[in-house]
């Protein structure tokens, strides 16, 4: 007996067996060292943030982000 069998993964569906998978990868992620940021993307960080203090109206909601990206890809 497979240990699919044994846990009873066979018998799933293939949209929660993928569903499944994806938590599993997830869990696996989550358990590894992030690797430090290189100078420049922190730099980068301290630029963006610093612009987006300078100029909060420049910013776009996310909701409206989002509803723009559907749009456009749903097409």
């Amino acid at each position: 007996m497979t240990m699919l069998q044994q846990l009873g993964i066979d018998r799933m569906s293939t949209a929660e067996r993928l569903a499944l998978v994806q938590e599993i990868l997830d869990s696996v992620a989550a358990d590894q060292p992030r690797p430090p940021l290189s100078e420049a993307k922190r730099e980068e960080l301290r630029r963006r943030l610093a612009d987006a203090i300078s100029n909060p109206a420049d910013g776009v909601p996310w909701v409206q982000v989002e509803a723009a990206a559907r749009v456009r890809f749903s097409q």
